[in-house]
């Protein structure tokens, strides 16, 4: 059974994979590695015009390496969980002092530069150097939990029964282990969804536990991050205020209660062309944080590195 779940899914794939720039055979092992951290959480379509960006500005890991820190997170924009800019600056600078300019190809010495988690270590083997390897995210999780053990969803965080299934399933031979993990990561992605599976349309639906049950309701109800009002939306916030800032950005500023007149002569960022009132700014001030909040966040952000306070105020890490 195993033979023929491999087959047709490999099939499905080689007729219906999205075309993506990271997986042309020309695309480097760099530009695999900041795709894989770059969609952590974040859908293809955001990820394409920001990926093509880095790529272009920093198309090997030693050009990013060359640059400050808080240039990988202003070029981060608006993919969210910033602090992955950081770790691909933190693995560029270790990929260049150390390894040469050139990615490990080994899950092992993957996994030990900075930032580079089991997921991606085995994502990156897997697809930049065609390795045999356990690549489990979240659309594989779904895909084996309907197709295998018959539930609607996976567990609400991955077990180790679900890491032995994912090893089980795994093809013998490196070739076809690749172009399997690929094929179900995409199946998952656009066939067997979260919400609206498409079972008429699945390469596999004839050979599926979960529809043989019967499709039956799954265990519990996932929760979504609630985001208006959480210090996730004030950090966000303020992050895009520094990333559109020339120079640091006074706390008083920040919390609204500067105007033009006291903060300078030169506005107060260069925030946006020659305005103390950026968008940005505007946009965080809109969401009238209350100051302990502000304060909070603020300290979260120092602490993880993302931002760093100056004489003159708040900035990107330099």
């Amino acid at each position: 059974m195993t033979a023929k779940l491999h087959g047709a899914v490999v099939r499905w794939f080689a007729t219906e994979a999205r075309d993506l720039p990271w997986r042309d055979p020309r695309c480097s092992p760099w530009g695999v590695l900041v795709s894989e951290v770059m969609l952590q959480q974040t859908p293809v379509v955001r990820v394409l015009p920001v990926w093509r960006e880095w790529m272009e500005r920093w198309p090997r890991a030693a050009d990013l390496a060359a640059e400050s820190p808080g240039e990988a997170v202003r070029a981060w924009g608006r993919l969210g969980y910033p602090r992955r800019a950081l770790r691909l600056h933190a693995a560029a600078t270790v990929i260049a002092t150390e390894h040469d300019g050139e990615l490990p190809d080994s899950e092992d010495g993957l996994l030990a530069l900075p930032g580079v988690g089991g997921y991606t270590a085995a994502a990156v083997a897997a697809f930049a150097f065609g390795r045999r390897a356990s690549v489990v995210d979240t659309n594989i999780r779904r895909v084996h939990a309907r197709l295998v053990s018959g539930d609607a969803l996976p567990a609400p965080a991955l077990t180790a029964a679900e890491r032995r299934l994912a090893e089980a399933l795994l093809p013998d031979d490196d070739a076809t282990s690749v172009r399997w993990n690929a094929g179900v990561m995409e199946l998952g992605a656009l066939i067997c969804t979260a919400r609206s599976p498409k079972c008429s349309m699945c390469p596999v639906a004839d050979e599926c536990a979960w529809r043989a049950a019967g499709e039956p309701p799954p265990s519990y109800v996932p929760k979504g991050q609630a985001w208006h009002g959480t210090d996730r939306q004030v950090r966000g916030a303020i992050m895009a205020v520094l990333r559109g800032a020339s120079r640091p950005v006074p706390r008083v500023v920040l919390d609204g209660l500067a105007t033009a007149e006291p903060v300078t002569a030169e506005p107060v960022t260069a925030l946006t062309e020659g305005s103390a009132t950026s968008p940005e700014l505007a946009r965080l001030h809109a969401l009238a944080p209350a100051p302990e909040q502000l304060e909070r966040c603020i300290a979260g952000l120092l602490a993880d590195g993302l931002a760093v306070e100056l004489t003159g105020g708040l900035a990107l890490p330099h």
